[in-house]
């Protein structure tokens, strides 16, 4: 028994790194600066942001550096929003390569996950670095604590590319609503605001939103005891498994019906 999992690993990994390799060349191709616009594409978003509220003195309800808050602010939008975006119709997209005997949908569905993942990733600690060289920002107070929260954002966003992904070869009407409403989600993701600096009423609203306790999370490792986060991270966690488990259900049922072209 043991054996076949190890055997059955295997072959999804070396499945899942072969459509990664397919999804960076599809999207980024050999020409220009090639595959470097994995994260240079999320530096150039966050970078322009940072620039907007720099020069724009944005309040975000607190006295900390508007860089710093920032890069914190808008790398962790960029780690959990674009998942569901590249899952979204992409079994649809792709029905041509599920003729292959080994390829199966939570393979395309990981392959774009951890490119996602990987570019939002190394976008933000690129960013830091330099930041920090040039004096912009101050280092973190807490390393492991911002893994953790980054770790979490970047589960949710999983979880949501899965039930998402699944639920949009089902009914096409999830691809048309995704992307109003991830626009509309971003103001409310913790990215421009502290969960403490808003009404008591407001509180209780977008700690509904499970990002926003990821958010809090990587602001308490960055700025430590510089200020107060509200976050409960087992109801993220909670949030996260039930994520899973409805997208796994959909996985399954919509597998039952995939034609290869």
């Amino acid at each position: 028994m043991a054996s076949k999992l190890a055997s059955s690993f295997a072959i999804q990994r070396r499945t899942v790194v072969a459509l990664l390799l397919r999804e960076m060349l599809t999207r980024y191709g050999r020409h220009n600066i090639g595959f470097l616009w994995l994260f240079v594409e999320p530096m150039l978003f966050t970078l322009g942001v940072t620039a907007l509220w720099t020069a724009t003195q944005s309040v975000h309800g607190s006295d900390l550096p508007i860089v710093a808050f920032a890069l914190t602010g808008y790398s962790s939008v960029l780690l959990w929003r674009n998942m569901p975006s590249r899952c979204i119709m992409s079994v649809t997209h792709n029905l041509a390569i599920m003729n292959h005997r080994n390829i199966k949908i939570i393979d395309i569905y990981l392959a774009r996950i951890l490119l996602e993942a990987a570019g939002a990733t190394i976008s933000f600690v690129v960013l830091s670095v330099i930041f920090i060289a040039i004096e912009w920002i101050k280092p973190p107070e807490n390393l492991l604590q911002i893994a953790y929260g980054w770790f979490m954002l970047a589960m949710f966003g999983m979880s949501l590319a899965f039930f998402l992904g699944a639920l949009s070869e089902q009914y096409e009407a999830v691809e048309k609503l995704w992307h109003p409403a991830s626009y509309l989600l971003f103001p409310l993701s913790g990215a421009a605001f502290l969960v403490d600096s808003l009404p008591k009423a407001a509180q209780e609203f977008v700690l509904t939103l499970p990002m926003v306790h990821g958010v809090e999370m990587i602001r308490e490792g960055y700025f430590g005891g510089k200020i107060n986060v509200i976050y409960d991270s087992s109801y993220m966690t909670a949030m996260i498994m039930l994520l899973f488990f409805l997208g796994l259900i959909q996985i399954r049922r919509i597998s039952k019906d995939v034609v290869p072209e």
